[in-house]
């Protein structure tokens, strides 16, 4: 026999079977027995019937619903607590934090800005160095292989008949002032003639000596012309004269 399902039904078979009880206690105990089934015996089979989940008179159902704003929140556990301030704390500084971010990012693309202005203005405005030439063609033109006096040192060598050695102090004496005092971008592969279109720039007054002496020069090296003595004396004795000073400025007087 298959007992129904249904808890009003099966609450009511078990009415029967409580009332029912005595009887059968009567009938297994025989005619000696109790007619009735004691206080116990009722009390043990009303709790066993109470203990039935299908018969209860209240039952707890759990459901999802959407939480109430306006309701007091109940206190997180405490191995929570810092996790739900993080985010408290979050929610409250998200505009804070992103000015912070927005100003840090601002700050390093000008500071990028400014590092590359800086890098590339001296490529365009800056002078180049340059590095100054030790000799010219074969002549050493390094000031410290030259004497004090360029232009006494010269004439006592012609005077003991060392001309070409005379006119090879004051030449390269020559170059070295242009390079040396004056800055002429001078190289070590200038010929005579890029040496005297660069001494126009010095003055007059040096343009000409320099013509006068690259002349010389040539004549006794390349022509093995004959110079005269007081040509040398003349070049020798305006060497400091013509070479030593600046050249003029704008104004017309000596810089």
């Amino acid at each position: 026999m298959r007992l129904p399902t249904d808890p009003f039904w099966r609450a009511a078979l078990l009415s029967v079977a409580l009332v029912a009880l005595p009887v059968a206690g009567v009938v297994a105990q025989g005619v000696g027995s109790s007619a009735f089934a004691d206080d116990a015996e009722i009390a043990r089979a009303i709790a066993h019937v109470q203990t039935d989940p299908n018969l209860a008179t209240e039952r707890t159902i759990k459901v999802l619903r959407w939480r109430d704003r306006t309701a007091p929140r109940t206190a997180p556990p405490p191995s929570l607590e810092w996790l739900t301030g993080f985010g408290r704390w979050l929610d409250q500084s998200a505009r804070v934090l992103m000015w912070i971010v927005l100003a840090l990012a601002a700050g390093g693309i000008a500071g990028f800005l400014v590092k590359s202005f800086n890098e590339r203005v001296p490529l365009t405005l800056a002078p180049r160095s340059r590095t100054l030439p030790t000799h010219v063609q074969d002549l050493d033109i390094r000031p410290e292989t030259l004497p004090d006096d360029v232009g006494r040192a010269a004439r006592e060598l012609w005077d003991r008949g060392a001309h070409r050695a005379a006119l090879a102090l004051l030449y390269r004496g020559l170059l070295s002032r242009l390079v040396h005092v004056h800055q002429l971008p001078i190289r070590d592969s200038s010929t005579e003639g890029d040496c005297l279109a660069l001494a126009g720039r010095i003055g007059a007054r040096g343009a000409a000596y320099s013509e006068r002496l690259i002349a010389t020069w040539q004549a006794f090296v390349y022509g093995n012309a004959a110079t005269q003595t007081f040509v040398v004396h003349g070049l020798c004795d305006e060497f400091s004269l013509s070479l030593d000073r600046l050249p003029a400025s704008p104004t017309g007087g000596e810089a």
